[in-house]
């Protein structure tokens, strides 16, 4: 199927590992011109040396999103070197899990700086961007926010809160922005195979003191589809999203658990 991608400019928010980079290398291979975002000059690197060895080239910058100023700034330089944006993909920024025991209402300001500020700071300004352009054919926001933001979990309260955040401003946008021509849609990841998910495992291991191939078995067969998702799956369906052949598709909230959470 033709997404009608090529030369469009996307945006990956969190593009240097994980989902973030699935979704990169999913854009570069559908012809668009992809930007990467991430803190880490050296995660960035990695990523595009992977992506080269893929024969896709990404183009990376270097911002911590959480930074209001910063967030502002490279998305100005994207624009400056690339022209105008036609996608955001937000994937930046991971809130951390807390035995409920040792939860404290800071936990609660650390999950909204780590997960909820660089998802609203990016779009902030990628959306003033957006209502700025003459009425370009394609500009779409796509927030990969996370299952815990619809499903309460006892170790992902603080972090589950943030995600919720996310899906509520993400719904009220794709409402106020829908008469510019300006589409937001949500995807909630599951457990997916990423480096994050796996140190999650990790530490579900340790406090078990069950192995780690025990552990994943067991959260595994809690799936109905019985394993977790693939980053490229999620990407797929973030191009999608981003795509023309959603033309008429804004405000949703697509779980994406293996069937883990029905009616979540």
């Amino acid at each position: 199927m033709d997404l009608s991608l090529q030369r469009r400019l996307v945006v990956v928010a969190g593009g240097s590992s994980g989902i973030g980079l699935a979704c990169a290398q999913a854009f570069a291979a559908e012809g668009a011109r992809v930007a990467i975002i991430s803190r880490s000059h050296q995660r960035l690197e990695q990523a595009q040396q992977e992506c080269a060895s893929a024969g896709l080239e990404v183009h990376a910058f270097a911002s911590d999103l959480a930074d209001v100023d910063q967030a502002q700034s490279v998305i100005d330089a994207i624009i400056a070197s690339h022209g105008a944006i036609n996608v955001l993909v937000n994937c930046a920024g991971a809130a951390a899990r807390h035995p409920v025991d040792q939860l404290t209402p800071l936990h609660y300001l650390q999950a909204l700086n780590a997960k909820f500020c660089p998802y609203i700071n990016t779009q902030h300004a990628v959306l003033a961007h957006f209502v700025g352009q003459a009425q370009p054919s394609l500009r779409a926001v796509v927030n990969i926010v996370g299952i815990g933001g619809k499903v309460a979990m006892p170790e992902h309260i603080a972090g589950g809160a943030a995600n919720a955040a996310l899906i509520l401003v993400s719904q009220g946008l794709a409402q106020a922005y829908g008469r510019h021509g300006i589409r937001i849609n949500v995807i909630n990841p599951g457990f997916t195979l990423t480096p994050r998910t796996q140190a999650t495992l990790a530490r579900m291991a340790q406090r078990s003191g069950e192995s780690l191939e025990r552990v994943m078995a067991q959260q595994q067969a809690l799936i109905p589809m019985g394993r977790f998702a693939r980053p490229e799956e999620v990407a797929d369906l973030a191009l999608f999203l981003a795509s023309p052949k959603a033309s008429y598709l804004s405000g949703a909230v697509i779980n994406m658990d293996g069937g883990a959470y029905p009616g979540a």
